[in-house]
Formats: structure tokens, sequence, C-alpha cells
């Protein structure tokens, strides 16, 4: 930490002027050829602004430490785990294969490359998610007559097809696409397809077990309602990196990325490892994606970003942004304890 401080420092000044903190991020933000990513001048000033933490337009070599251990450290060597969302038989050949749907895209073209991931890339942790539907799920099509469509519904009861949009009737008004049965608990269809690899020492997430809400994230149920075991066990693990690939693009992969975002964490898309349902839906995802400053790659540049020798200034970015989140609900703590201070003296 010292000597990157001392080299950046160029006018020996015991401090970092925005030009040298500048360098530094020409130096960190580089693929694994030595090519230098740019980061956007507003950005890079909003990203000085977080670390100059007294504001006065200067990085000391105290600010500089907490630079490094929160953001620095993380930028190179990141902790990385791989989310393969929902690669199961009825989204390949089975009742909700999507290259039934208007993409028309094959998702048995996801295995080959996600296998190759697996063998050749040392993530820190491997998740697979599966839908796992208990048979009066929510989602079902062929389930709609047990459950009550409420008047402002978009299309009625009598008039909803397959793929359809309905909103259900309850507490709580619920907004529902309507999906052929599938991923069946404990049957053929919920399995993950026989030619995926699946690694030694992974964990499975089980999701959409609830009757009453759909889950297309990974991470939680549609409705907010409850979290799966992933945010606890990525918590354990120290994650700062999430890979997400799979079925389907534009619906459950789109889904947990940009949860996975709005949680904080650095996510990065797959765009070779996914097939989706939808080409509209997936462009929207991918821009939903970008605009939460995620990345989209190819699996071929996988791996040079969990090693930490391909850096991108996206995640650069996005990390900073979460460390100003911190300070910002630290300041709201700090402000709320000393007017509760103040109102016990009073």
């Amino acid at each position: 930490m010292d000597a990157c401080f001392t080299a950046f420092d160029k006018d020996c000044d015991g401090y970092l002027n925005v030009a040298e903190f500048d360098a530094i991020c020409r130096a960190l933000f580089r693929n694994d050829r030595g090519k230098v990513y740019g980061m956007p001048e507003n950005q890079l000033q909003e990203v000085f602004s977080i670390f100059d933490l007294n504001k006065d337009n200067l990085i000391s070599r105290e600010e500089f430490i907490y630079c490094w251990n929160n953001w620095i450290k993380t930028i190179v060597r990141p902790v990385s785990a791989f989310l393969v969302i929902d690669v199961q038989n009825d989204f390949i050949s089975g009742s909700l294969s999507i290259s039934q749907c208007s993409a028309q895209q094959n998702g048995l073209e996801v295995i080959e490359p996600i296998n190759y991931l697996l063998e050749t890339v040392n993530f820190d942790a491997v998740f697979y998610s599966l839908d796992w539907h208990p048979s009066d799920h929510v989602s079902f099509i062929d389930n709609l007559p047990f459950r009550k469509v409420h008047p402002s519904s978009a299309v009625s009861a009598e008039e909803a097809q397959t793929y359809d949009t309905v909103t259900f009737d309850g507490p709580h008004l619920m907004k529902q696409r309507l999906w052929p049965r599938h991923c069946v608990q404990d049957s053929w269809g919920a399995e993950l397809h026989k030619d995926l690899k699946v690694v030694e020492n992974s964990t499975k997430i089980y999701k959409g077990t609830n009757p009453e809400v759909d889950s297309y994230s990974v991470f939680w149920d549609n409705k907010k309602l409850t979290q799966t075991t992933l945010v606890s066990q990525l918590a354990q693990k120290n994650a700062t990196d999430i890979y997400v690939c799979g079925l389907a693009y534009d619906v459950c992969v789109g889904a947990t990325a940009v949860d996975a975002l709005s949680i904080g964490y650095r996510t990065i898309l797959i765009d070779d490892c996914c097939r989706g349902v939808d080409l509209a839906d997936i462009e929207k995802t991918k821009n939903t994606v970008i605009k939460n400053h995620g990345v989209i790659i190819n699996s071929n540049e996988v791996k040079a970003m969990v090693e930490g020798r391909d850096r991108r200034p996206e995640l650069g970015y996005k990390l900073a942004l979460e460390l100003k989140r911190k300070q910002e609900e630290q300041e709201e703590k700090d402000l709320q304890k000393n007017e509760d201070n103040e109102d016990e003296k009073n």
C-alpha cells in the first residue's frame, strides 16, 4: 500500500490529487494484454470524491488506506461466484422449451460453454439454481381456474392464453405471467440436463417452491417476500463478483443479474452462455444490466476477469458507488444517534 501511494504521489507532497489518482486508475483498469480501459471523466471525479473523505480535493495517506482496503484490493483480487441458472430439461426440450418461444433460441447451446467454464476457471463458489414448483403453482396456466383474477386485470380469466399476464386478486394484487406447467418438483422436467457438468463442492438453490408466488430471481421471490439461501451463502464466502448465465436470458437470468446489482454485487452477465424467450426482452435485460453498472461479456473473457488480470472500470465504479452508499448510511446512523443523545439530555 505504501509503495503504491509513494509511486503515484508524483509531486511528493504526501497527497494524491485527481491527476495522480487518474494514473492509479489507468494502471488498475486494464485487460490481460495491458490495454488501458478509460474511465469517463465524470466517473473518475465521483470516485475520487468518495475516497476524499474530508473533501479537501486531495487523498491523504490515511484516506488511501481506506481506498486500498475497500476498493483496490477487491478489484485486484475479486472473490467470484458462478451462478448457473435453471439449465433444466423442461426449458431445453420439455414442456417450456424456449425453442418454442418467440426468439426460437436453443437452450441446449448453453451447456458446452458453461461446461468449459466449469472445467477451466477456478471460481470461488459455484451455484446451480432450479425452478422447483409444486403442482399447484400460481404460474401454471392450467391452475388459472383455481385462483381469482382481479377485475383490473388487462386480460380476463376467460380470455387468458399461455404467456399472457393476468392480475390475481388477494391482499396484495399480483401480476403473473402464465406459463405451461413446468419444472414440477421431483419430475424429469425439473432435473438439470444430463450433459451439464455438476462440479464438486457446488450448491443447488431451489426456487419457486411457494405455490402462491413465482420466483424468477435466485435471490428471492418476485414479491420480495422470502429470500433463498443464496444471500447468506454468498455473504459467508465474502463474494464480490457474481457471474450469471443460463436460462432464460430475459426471465430468470435477467432477474437474478438485476437483483445481484441491487444488493451491491459487481455483476457480470455471460452473453454466449444464455438463451432467452423474446428478443426484445433480451435487449431490455442487457440495457438494464449496463445501466446499473454491470458488464456483459463472452465466456472467453471470464478466466482473466476471475483471476484479476482483466479489470473493468464499470465494476470499479459500481464498487465505489456501493462504498458511497455505505458511507451515507453510516452518516445517517451517526446523525440519528446524535439526535437521540440530545433528546435524552433534554
